[in-house]
C-alpha cells in the first residue's frame, strides 16, 4: 500500500519544504498539464528537474499532456522513477512505455473516468502501473467518483490474469474518507492532494491513509 501525495496542493512557492514534508510517503506524485490535453496548465520539465534534486522520496510523473510519445521518455531520462501517460493521447502506447522503461523509470498508462479499460488489457506487459482516474483529469480538490470502483476492480481481474506485477493507482479526491473502497476493489498506490496538504501534518496523513489502506487491503 503506497501513499503518493500529489503537490498540486502544495504551496507552489515552496516546494523543497513541502517535499520535506512528505518524506514519510513512497512517491511525489507531480502532475504535468499542458492546457491542450486538460484545461489546466501546471509545471514541465524545468520544474521537474529542479524538484528531482531536492525530493527526499521518488517522484511519480503523471502527464496529461498531448504527444506523450515525444515528452514522456525525457521526464525519465531526467530521473523520474515512475512515468504515467494518458492512453486517450497515446500515438503508440508501447513504443513510449518501453522507451520510458529504457530510461530507467516505471511505465504506466492513465485512463480518465469516461475510458473503457478492456481494449487495452493487452499492454499489461508493457506497463508497470495503470492509472485509473477518479476525477476528470484537470484540477485538485474534485470529488471522488465511487462509479469508477468497478474499473479498478475490471484492471485487478485482468492483472491476476496476465500474471505478472503491475500496480494499480488511483488519482482523484482520495481520502480518509473513500481511500477504504479503493483499497477494497483493488487498488494499490493512492494519490492524494489535499487529504494530505489540506491537514496540519502532511506527514501524519500520509501514515493515517496508509494504515486505513493496509486495513481494508483486496484480499
Amino acid at each position: 500500500m503506497q501513499i503518493s501525495p500529489s503537490i498540486l496542493s502544495a504551496d507552489f512557492a515552496n516546494l523543497e519544504r513541502e517535499l520535506g514534508a512528505i518524506a514519510n510517503a513512497d512517491w511525489a506524485h507531480v502532475d504535468v498539464m499542458d492546457n491542450h490535453f486538460v484545461p489546466n496548465l501546471t509545471l514541465g520539465l524545468p520544474v521537474v528537474e529542479a524538484l528531482l534534486k531536492v525530493s527526499p522520496i521518488p517522484i511519480d510523473c503523471h502527464l496529461m499532456i498531448d504527444e506523450p510519445d515525444r515528452w514522456a521518455p525525457s521526464y525519465a531520462e531526467a530521473g523520474a522513477k515512475s512515468v504515467t501517460f494518458h492512453i486517450e493521447a497515446v500515438r503508440d502506447a508501447v513504443a513510449t512505455a518501453r522507451a520510458i522503461r529504457s530510461a530507467g523509470a516505471r511505465a504506466a498508462f492513465a485512463v480518465k473516468p469516461g475510458t473503457d479499460f478492456a481494449p487495452y488489457e493487452d499492454l499489461l506487459p508493457e506497463v508497470d502501473m495503470v492509472l485509473v482516474m477518479t476525477v476528470e483529469p484537470g484540477f485538485g480538490g474534485q470529488s471522488f467518483m465511487a462509479d469508477q470502483m468497478p474499473k479498478v476492480r475490471q484492471v485487478r481481474e485482468a492483472v491476476k490474469r496476465y500474471g505478472g506485477e503491475v500496480w494499480i493507482q488511483v488519482d482523484g479526491g482520495v481520502s480518509a474518507d473513500t481511500i477504504e473502497q479503493c483499497a477494497e476493489a483493488g487498488a494499490d498506490v493512492f494519490v492524494a492532494g489535499s487529504a494530505v496538504y489540506g491537514k496540519e501534518s502532511a506527514a501524519a496523513a500520509v501514515d493515517d491513509l496508509r494504515a486505513l489502506a493496509a486495513a481494508h487491503a483486496h484480499g
